[in-house]
């Protein structure tokens, strides 16, 4: 594995703190069987689409009349199931206006059956959502933005040649207030 993703994902594991100092709670155990490892690990059976960058890139660039919430999230980060419930409500106010809501899970192959599906379903996402798995960071980060460090939460929204980045988690007052820049 990368020396670089490893070191992205470790500072966006602690980076996704909630800023308070450690807590005393029950950590969280998955148990995954080794064939469902195997069969995450490739594809089989995900209910998601599964991009690596190329695939994910016309997704990051469409040239029509909506306004695109593109965020980039992952089940083991806090703050991004901390604003989550922001971005559904956004998307679902916001529908008339034409904002799309795109999740993009940055979550490994072996937690896409045993932690993302349950967590989509269980939480009711309308939002459309999406597996980037592609090795190659320090390649595709900057294709995101050229300043983004790689620490999740991050979204960037866009509309046709209008786009901001965000490496931050959003409040749901904060969110509509750049979102107004978009829709007006």
């Amino acid at each position: 594995m990368n020396r670089l993703f490893v070191l992205i994902l470790s500072v966006s594991v602690l980076a996704c703190g909630d800023g308070k100092g450690p807590k005393h709670e029950e950590p969280t155990t998955v148990s995954v069987s080794q064939e469902e490892a195997e069969q995450s690990s490739n594809g089989e059976g995900v209910k998601f689409p599964i991009y690596n960058f190329e695939g994910l890139e016309p997704l990051l660039h469409r040239d029509d009349d909506h306004t695109y919430i593109i965020n980039f999230w992952a089940t083991w980060c806090k703050p991004c199931l901390e604003e989550l419930p922001y971005f559904e409500r956004v998307g679902a106010e916001q529908k008339d206006n034409k904002v799309k809501v795109i999740l993009v899970s940055l979550d490994m192959p072996h937690m896409w059956k045993s932690r993302l599906e349950p967590y989509v379903k269980n939480k009711g996402i309308q939002s459309e959502v999406v597996i980037l798995d592609d090795p190659k960071q320090n390649e595709w980060i900057p294709k995101v933005d050229i300043a983004w460090d790689g620490g999740i939460p991050a979204t960037l929204i866009y509309k046709k040649d209008k786009r901001n980045f965000f490496e931050h988690g959003f409040t749901y007052e904060e969110l509509n207030v750049v979102l107004k820049g978009f829709i007006q």
